[in-house]
């Protein structure tokens, strides 16, 4: 039976994953929705909105909102990139098994090496940015101990919650859904309708935030506004072999979490502008934290509260979706042999089949992290932050570089989701965002600081140079037997056996 008919019938996920050489090694639980909700609650606009929206005001000014267009419509091509590999290889990791495929497992090695660092940052930055809203709600002091006893309660509680199985990954992932949408759609447009103190005008006007030079530069300068936020769809692959019907079901949902996102986090972002009783002082920077005061002038103290508790179920449930994802692109490598203790952490649970080793993994590592930040400057989470960024950016797109490369020697998509002709200039015009996306985040800063200045440079280069020396010491690649760069030959063998 082909991939496309199987689809149509709602049976034959098995099959599909024995074509790829694996056996199935999870309980298929999870529906289309909960997929959705996976992916959404990873990119989560609430929590990137939150996290961004001071720097964005002071660097960018009110027209920096413009990036949320620009990086939804280039993340939204690679998607669609990704949409067309997933519904060809539905292997649980994502990044992994999709460079492993369509280039060679060397260079699946860098990716993935590169990508579960940023993935394992962006966990802990998640759970650190989360802790002002838990402290703020029980009325603790913001101290770095009390930051750091509850940024490890919510890699704790996150843990358990994802240690118990993929049915409750994925019921909390829907509830967390639930909370951003309302913490961003309900307030945002509550904001909008009725607590406006600017015009719409403002969204074209920089405020003076490019001083004597040019707002080319200064607009330049806020891209971190949509870079930040526009990652997470990907989520939804690294689960492909807990999910119904994958080929068919996943490239529909990373679609639908960027539209759903996008939207999300414009009336997000712009509720706060026009809401914002005193902008310029955002804008000048006199201002650092400017959320809390808005929606507290709007809501009321009570409103506020309220308001705390949906932005806490978003973060943790970010918290949820990224160690959920981080421990099967863990699994994955594992599986394959291709890091240390790959027996340990190729480990799937018999009772709740899910990789517990890995999950250990995905929640000890940011745990370390919080201590490093802890004894660390004020500086810290900032700058591993901003490693994380364009971490996740190279890994996207040595994907999409991979999968280009697979089209130009004649790979013609054969899962169920296919953009046909099509999908070479999208491609081609995928890549070509990505490269000016990375170029952006990788410009050196203005501050004098080399180390402030570099940071994003320095982080790359020791993980990727790490990852090399490892690769090239070690050769795990030469212990992995798994399949590797067989676009086109499992496209021909999908096409070629019917009634497989």
């Amino acid at each position: 039976m082909s991939v496309e008919a199987s689809s149509k019938k709602g049976i034959g996920d098995g099959d599909h994953l024995k074509v790829l050489g694996y056996d199935d090694s999870f309980h298929r639980s999870m529906s289309l929705w909960a997929n959705f909700a996976l992916g959404f609650t990873y990119l989560s606009p609430l929590v990137g909105v939150y996290s961004l929206f001071a720097l964005a005001m002071s660097t960018g000014g009110p027209p920096s909102l413009f990036w949320l267009f620009i990086v939804g419509t280039g993340q939204l091509l690679v998607a669609l990139v990704f949409g067309e590999v997933v519904s060809q290889y539905p292997i649980a990791g994502g990044i992994y098994p999709w460079t492993r495929r369509l280039w060679g497992k060397r260079y699946a090695w860098m990716a993935a090496w590169v990508y579960i660092w940023a993935m394992l940052v962006t966990i802990t930055a998640v759970a650190e940015f989360g802790t002002g809203f838990l402290a703020s709600l029980i009325n603790a002091p913001a101290t770095k101990e009390v930051t750091l006893g509850l940024s490890i309660a919510f890699l704790v509680v996150a843990f358990g919650l994802n240690f118990s199985g993929t049915k409750t990954l994925a019921r909390v992932a829907r509830i967390g859904l639930a909370a951003e949408l309302i913490g961003v759609v309900a307030v945002g447009l509550y904001l909008l309708i009725f607590q406006r103190h600017q015009e719409f005008s403002v969204f074209f006007d920089s405020m003076g935030v490019q001083g004597n030079g040019s707002y080319a530069t200064a607009f330049l300068g806020a891209a971190l506004t949509g870079l930040f936020l526009f990652y997470g769809f990907e989520a939804c692959g690294d689960v492909a072999e807990e999910v119904e019907n994958p080929a068919r079901g996943i490239p529909r949902a990373m679609i639908l979490t960027i539209f759903v996102g996008g939207i999300s986090a414009l009336l997000s972002f712009s509720g706060y502008v026009m809401a914002a009783p005193n902008l310029q002082d955002v804008v000048d920077g006199v201002d650092q934290d400017p959320i809390p005061a808005i929606l507290d002038a709007a809501l009321g103290p009570i409103g506020a509260k309220i308001f705390l508790v949906v932005a806490l179920t978003a973060f943790l449930s970010c918290v949820l979706s990224l160690q959920a994802a981080a421990s099967r692109l863990l699994f994955s490598f594992a599986r394959d042999g291709m890091v240390p203790g790959h027996k340990w952490l190729a480990t799937v649970s018999p009772r709740t089949a899910v990789p517990t080793n890995a999950l250990i993994v995905a929640c000890s590592i940011p745990v370390v992290l919080c201590l490093i930040i802890y004894v660390g400057s004020d500086q810290v989470l900032t700058q591993i932050t901003s490693f994380a960024v364009i971490g996740i950016y190279v890994a996207f797109q040595s994907v999409v570089l991979a999968a280009l490369r697979q089209r130009i020697k004649g790979w013609k998509p054969a899962g169920p989701f296919s953009l046909g002709r099509a999908g070479f200039v999208v491609n081609v015009l995928a890549l070509a965002y990505g490269i000016f996306a990375m170029v952006l985040l990788a410009v050196p800063g203005s501050s004098g600081e080399f180390f402030s200045d570099y940071i994003v440079l320095i982080g790359l280069f020791v993980v990727m140079g790490s990852g090399l020396i490892y690769l090239l010491a070690a050769r795990p690649d030469r212990k992995s037997l798994a399949p590797e760069g067989d676009a086109i030959e499992v496209a021909t063998l999908l096409r070629a056996h019917p009634d497989h």
